[in-house]
């Protein structure tokens, strides 16, 4: 195998380690992100409740200002019955009576079930809030974790990157260029091997001529149908040719 080759393929094979490097630490960071959407969840559920319960006792301070209006209509009618002259006058101030009590028995059912939904919504703020300290302190945690998982990352990534300068510092110039214009649509298939005599990036089968200068690897030989830089792969074994068995 030439020099040249030889580069190029220990280059693209890093090119690849960097690029891997990329999927990791999303990975790594999809996870805090989870926990955090988790946690968003909780607070907007928790702010929710607040808003709920802070309506709750607004209805029900709005329903004991009625009930004291209505205690102080009794008082009213209590003093007019005093007054009263007539029996069309009595009924009428009875009817008032009876309405004004009804309105307190409804004011006082509409508090009760109000003091019920308070009690159970503040049951629930401080169960949310119990949660979201926990996940809070599960966060902090991971964050930690995350933080050594991504500097351990980096440090790797560092020495992958000396290693890439170090070789490209040894290589031809016009063969980075080459390998690099080919890069830009090929990606980490921009050096692949020939296997059953067929590039594997286009997955074509290619001439008797051009396979075998993949074979000989004197010199740097490109897929005649998608340019990608072959070479003969030693770990991908040739599967055996079926043959004819005469009778």
């Amino acid at each position: 195998m030439s020099t040249y080759q030889d580069q190029l393929i220990k280059l693209s094979q890093i090119d690849k380690a960097i690029d891997d490097f990329e999927p990791q630490i999303e990975q790594i960071k999809s996870t805090l992100n989870k926990e955090l959407a988790k946690e968003q969840e909780l607070i907007k559920k928790l702010e929710q409740l607040q808003e709920s319960l802070k309506e709750n006792e607004l209805t029900r301070r709005k329903n004991e200002l009625h009930l004291e209006e209505l205690s102080e209509k009794l008082k009213s009618l209590s003093k007019k019955n005093k007054a009263i002259k007539t029996e069309k006058e009595m009924k009428a101030l009875q009817l008032e009576e009876e309405i004004a009590k009804e309105q307190i028995d409804f004011a006082n059912e509409e508090i009760a079930r109000l003091d019920k939904n308070r009690e159970l919504m503040s049951s629930e703020i401080q169960e949310l809030e119990s949660s979201i300290e926990s996940m809070q302190e599960n966060i902090a945690n991971v964050k930690e974790e995350i933080e050594q998982e991504l500097k351990d990352i980096e440090q790797k990534r560092m020495t992958v990157f000396q290693d890439k300068e170090k070789l490209v510092s040894e290589m031809n110039h016009n063969i980075i260029v080459f390998y690099e214009k080919i890069r830009r649509w090929a990606k980490n298939t921009t050096v692949v091997p020939v296997k059953k005599q067929a590039c594997y990036g286009c997955y074509m089968k290619i001439n008797d001529n051009v396979y075998s200068l993949v074979l000989q690897a004197k010199e740097i030989t490109t897929c005649p149908h998608c340019g990608r830089i072959l070479y003969k792969d030693q770990t991908l074994e040739e599967e055996p040719v079926d043959q004819e068995v005469s009778a």
